[in-house]
């Protein structure tokens, strides 16, 4: 069995940092040992210095769509979990809405089928609710899918679940935590048809947060918030995007004792609506990113605690379809391998701590979501590993860009930090740039 000796790293893990070193042998974190403590019979295969380096748990990314089957043109598997571990991410669970979704278990299986073959991370594959498929929804297995995926408002796919009786029954009997996409269908339609009269087909970029807008997901967001209340259900709501919506969350509560836990991604908390202005269709994201108010009021409710989870919600389409008109272009953006370095650079601006990231990122998808063995640094998890080197600048263009369509939102961006080293189940699959293309991950497993 190999045995990896990580030395003289800087740890954060379960709100410390400390210095010290970890030993892998097979895939799993054998000993953590603090600096200087290392026994001198240790006798490691492999030994990587990681002095003046970071070493943090895999990101767990709990909110991507990586287009297979159905719509490869876009993105896979293989070429976007390629992206994900060059930036730092080891685990992700991904939406329904391929084509055709995911709303069965055999289409389900199928997708658990594909990332066995060609994942280089690990992997777990919601369920989608539709109007009529409840019985197939009961029919999960809690143990090895992550959880249901419900769109209270329309986006790719057209997997909308509008009818109340069926949402009630998804709330009441659901046996893994149901995942929301929160905007009000009617208000969206009324605005799409206010904007579309003054500017015809050519609706300027801008004007999308006013379309899906403030109200649009407050509504939504207040009533799902309702349900869940009322059946008591595991919900997570999923990428929120204004200010008025955190007044339904709760602060100060560790993110594993709620029964309503919630979700940002890195969009929301670097972008603001007078960045349409730049780069127009790259942001056009579903809820649309808002203003700087709403912003800074995210960042607000990620630091005291009424938001959980930071994620992507990684969405790539092709810049051919990004260059379409505002009506025709479909929304999201590629995200994952830059989304830890964004949120590292907040970090160097002294917005939010390296032990924060953290609980965010790794530790708090882990607990939510009850992931067997993943998400901290502990002896006898599986060893997802990530090294940090916050001196080292990264400067994204299309050379280093890995997504299949080819394109980002951070291009010309330059991080202060960069990701070094990606232990997947403790094979090193990303260093100093190279992957390892050949490893496999593993299906997520719950403690359900």
């Amino acid at each position: 069995m190999i045995a990896t000796l990580v030395r003289n790293a800087t740890i954060i893990n379960e709100g410390k940092i400390f210095k010290g070193s970890v030993l892998i042998k097979g895939q799993f974190i054998d000993s953590i040992f603090e600096s200087g403590k290392i026994p001198d019979d240790l006798a490691p295969t492999i030994v990587i210095d990681a002095e003046e380096k970071f070493l943090i748990p895999g990101i767990i990314d709990d909110h991507v769509h990586f287009r297979q089957p159905g719509l490869t043109n876009k993105a896979d598997i293989y070429t976007e979990t390629r992206a994900a571990v060059a930036g730092g991410v080891t685990s992700f669970m991904e939406m329904p809405n391929t084509n055709p979704p995911a709303i069965n278990i055999e289409l389900l299986e199928e997708k658990y089928e594909a990332g066995k073959y060609f994942s280089l991370a690990n992997y777990s594959f919601y369920l989608g609710s539709v109007n009529n498929n409840l019985k197939e929804l009961l029919k999960i297995n809690p143990r090895n899918v992550c959880g249901i995926k419900v769109f209270a408002g329309s986006s790719t796919g057209n997997m909308l679940v509008d009818d109340l009786p069926m949402l009630e029954n998804i709330f009441k009997e659901s046996p893994v935590p149901v995942a929301v996409h929160c905007e009000d269908e009617q208000i969206i339609k009324k605005n799409t048809e206010e904007f579309r009269k003054k500017y015809n087909d050519d609706i300027p970029f801008y004007c999308h947060p006013l379309i899906r807008s403030a109200e649009a997901c407050y509504k939504s967001t207040s009533t799902i918030v309702d349900l869940a209340t009322k059946f008591g259900t595991r919900l997570h709501v999923l990428h929120l995007s204004t200010a008025k919506e955190m007044e339904l969350f709760k602060n100060f509560t560790p993110s594993g004792d709620k029964q309503i836990t919630s979700e940002v991604c890195v969009q929301y908390l670097w972008f603001n609506d007078q960045d349409y202005e730049e780069l127009g269709s790259q942001i056009k994201c579903n809820p649309a990113i808002k203003t700087e108010h709403d912003r800074l009021y995210l960042w607000k409710a990620l630091l005291d605690g009424r938001i959980d989870v930071v994620a992507s919600d990684h969405a790539p389409h092709t810049v051919q379809e990004k260059e379409n008109t505002y009506l025709k272009c479909p929304s999201g953006g590629p995200l994952i391998q830059h989304s830890l370095m964004a949120m590292l650079e907040f970090y160097k601006n002294g917005i939010i701590s390296l032990e924060k990231i953290v609980e965010k990122m790794c530790h708090a998808p882990a607990e939510i979501f009850k992931v067997e063995k993943r998400g901290f640094i502990r002896p006898g998890y599986y060893a997802d590993l990530v090294l940090i080197d916050t001196k080292s600048s990264y400067f994204v263009n299309k050379s280093n860009i890995l997504y299949k369509c080819g394109w980002s939102p951070f291009e010309g961006t330059t991080f202060s930090s960069s990701v070094t080293h990606t232990f997947v189940n403790g094979n090193l699959v990303f260093e100093n740039g190279r992957i390892d293309e050949r490893y496999r991950g593993l299906r997520l497993m719950f403690e359900r």
